[in-house]
């Protein structure tokens, strides 16, 4: 992408310190013609009213103003205007991202405000609208996967689709491994700088037809970066049950796969993280977006002119004209 700014610069701006000479010239210039029309006198001033100015008498100060423009243009051309074009041209490499959510019942627990599932779509949100430049995908897994949303620089449809993410869309359960190779297939033909997926899970793989570690292993074949996230508290974490007489909560033991997550990571050289608050998980979704950053190159190309010519040629023409009014047409005018 190229952009083109024109900027005009004077490289003597202390210059424009003599336009005072201007105000000065008009009291002299009325002085002189107030003090000479105050010397002719006569009887009788009742014959004036009838009589037009003519022509001549109209143009009669048109020299002095064609005098002042010219000394006000010859300021400008002493002052040296100088025009600087620059041109920049503007390469991005954004990042394809996938962001694998679960889905499963347990991500209802609210040892997260209000719960870890709206938690994590709140914070992912934030973190996509803060990634111009970037294509982002979405997948959502359970007891299976699915692709929510594919690569798209249209932030408002993943905004969207975000929205619509429940609890119970599919069959529950916690299947990391066929969520992992479902966003690996969404970035398997993609040629960004950089392809990341950050996984999101709270719970241990008991689900799927794909080992996590395979798909770990594809991730790495294709170049991708895996930054796993576990989320949950320590110890237990309140979670509704529905019951005949309404929501009701029990503790639930929190169990994250840690040692699985790790691995993940590991092998595709990202970064495992814990989240035990929405303020954690906030300040992990900062950390990674430090981590992979959008390359932007710019070149600037720049080009001065002077510009000070197509002035002191104006201000030469104005003297011109004023030369041969006053000795032609207006000759005979004080």
């Amino acid at each position: 992408m190229s952009t083109y700014l024109v900027k005009i610069s004077f490289a003597h701006p202390w210059v424009f310190f003599l336009l005072i000479i201007i105000p000065l010239l008009v009291l002299w210039y009325y002085y002189r013609h107030h003090k000479l029309n105050s010397n002719i006198q006569f009887f009788s001033t009742s014959f004036l009213g009838s009589l037009k100015p003519t022509w001549k008498q109209r143009m009669m100060h048109l020299p002095f103003i064609l005098r002042l423009l010219s000394i006000i243009f010859i300021i400008i051309a002493l002052a040296r205007p100088q025009s600087s074009t620059s041109r920049q041209e503007t390469n991005v490499e954004g990042i394809d991202i996938v962001t694998a959510l679960d889905i499963s019942t347990s991500m209802l627990a609210e040892d997260f405000q209000p719960n870890r599932l709206e938690a994590s779509k709140k914070l992912a949100q934030e973190f996509i609208d803060g990634r111009p430049n970037d294509r982002i995908g979405l997948v959502v897994f359970a007891g299976e996967a699915f692709t929510q949303c594919p690569l798209t620089t249209d932030h408002g449809v993943i905004s969207g689709l975000f929205e619509d993410i429940k609890c119970g869309m599919i069959e529950d359960g916690t299947a990391i491994g066929d969520g992992l190779a479902t966003a690996v297939n969404r970035l398997s033909t993609s040629q960004a700088v950089s392809k990341v997926i950050i996984l999101v899970t709270d719970g241990v793989n008991n689900r799927g037809n794909i080992d996590p570690g395979s798909a770990a292993e594809i991730a790495k074949k294709y170049g991708i970066h895996v930054y796993t996230i576990g989320v949950g508290t320590q110890g237990f974490a309140p979670y509704p049950v529905k019951t005949p007489f309404g929501i009701q909560y029990q503790n639930m033991e929190v169990n994250i796969d840690e040692d699985l997550l790790k691995q993940i990571s590991s092998v595709t050289d990202g970064k495992y993280f814990r989240a035990t608050s929405n303020n954690k998980l906030q300040q992990i979704y900062k950390e990674i977006d430090q981590m992979e950053k959008s390359r932007i190159d710019v070149t600037e190309f720049r080009n001065k002119n002077e510009e000070f010519f197509i002035y002191a040629l104006i201000a030469l023409l104005f003297l011109f004209v004023e030369f041969i009014l006053s000795r032609t047409v207006l000759r005979t005018l004080p």
